[in-house]
């Protein structure tokens, strides 16, 4: 198979031919259709991922086509459409297992971090980790949903009682997690770089009630900010744009340093808190709720061996939504 792969932090993706994986016990074979290229893939590339092994397959937003078991596997069936997200297997029986927080797991694997995976024409899964997905999106449109959404939904899960919600960083996640918030009747303040004019016009479209700069006050305090953007500064600003008993919720898996603040900001019973991976209860929450509130999925769509530019581009704020590799052609030819 062709694939794009990390043989060091710090290089540039590069291509080549390996031999098609094997499925062991558990796991499942997975033709690629689509696969999403998320900011996380960056930290990887740029070696900000602690626990990332090398050489390794990025990927982790992936979509594809089942086409063969490895032992003790029941399903999903051969030729079934299934998603593969961030979280790639768990121990099953740690305490985190088995109180429902399984993406605080110890010995948890992370697909294309861990594990190999999605920039690829195959990859293999584990079978627990994989999900049916809504036939109503399709595969460019699905492959966001598998952490931009998944990641997006858990954060916006932390503040259930806020009426107005601050984004920082209108990126993939927000796009998505927007819509919902707005949908629910929730008012949507974004923040975006300074200055960029078309990020804000986008959260406009959206239904955003208004969008400025990460600099700017909003035009009134905010009840919960989900920071998307991995810039440990915005954390201050937030708490100082945040009422009262607010929550600031940091849902990137890196982020540069946080910088000193006062004490102030945090009083009053505000909260910091951070989103740790994701469960596979936050991905059937979220693919119910993505088939309940119907989302505008904005892609742009690259082939496998310019996974570089897409990650380029990602790094430079030039997508509007997210970028989607699609190995196997293109995916919208397979809606379901």
């Amino acid at each position: 198979m062709h694939a794009m792969r990390c043989e060091a932090p710090g290089r540039p993706l590069e291509p080549g031919t390996f031999a098609l994986p094997v499925p062991g016990p558990g796991e499942l074979l997975v033709e690629v259709r689509a696969c999403g290229v998320c900011r996380t893939d960056l930290h990887l590339v740029d070696g900000e991922l602690a626990n990332a092994r090398y050489p390794v397959i990025p990927g982790h937003e992936i979509v594809g086509t089942v086409v063969a078991w490895g032992p003790g596997v029941t399903g999903p069936a051969p030729g079934s459409r299934v998603g593969v997200p961030w979280l790639g297997g768990t121990c099953g029986h740690c305490r985190y297992c088995v109180s429902g927080h399984e993406n605080l797991c110890p010995e948890a694997e992370f697909t294309g971090c861990t594990r190999d995976g999605g920039y690829a024409e195959y990859a293999v899964v584990a079978a627990r980790f994989a999900f049916p997905l809504p036939g109503s999106y399709d595969d460019c449109e699905s492959a966001p949903l598998l952490c931009a959404g998944l990641i997006g939904y858990r954060a916006y899960a932390m503040a259930p009682d806020a009426d107005v919600i601050g984004i920082y960083g209108f990126g993939a996640a927000a796009h998505l997690i927007a819509q919902i918030a707005i949908a629910e009747g929730r008012r949507i303040f974004a923040f975006t770089r300074p200055g960029d004019g078309p990020a804000q016009a986008f959260a406009r479209k959206l239904g955003a009630a208004w969008a400025g700069g990460s600099d700017e006050p909003p035009p009134a305090p905010l009840d919960a900010a989900l920071l998307f953007a991995p810039i440990g500064a915005l954390v201050p600003a937030a708490l100082a744009a945040t009422r009262p008993g607010g929550t600031v919720v940091c849902a990137g898996i890196h982020m540069s340093d946080i910088p000193a603040f006062p004490y102030r900001l945090l009083w009053q019973e505000r909260v910091v808190r951070s989103v740790a991976n994701l469960t596979r209860a936050d991905g059937e929450a979220f693919l119910a709720c993505a088939v309940r509130i119907p989302l505008a999925v904005h892609t742009r769509r690259y082939a496998l061996a310019d996974a570089n530019m897409a990650l380029a581009d990602l790094r430079d704020g030039r997508l509007e939504g997210a970028a989607v590799l699609t190995p196997a052609g293109d995916p919208a030819s397979n809606p379901a």
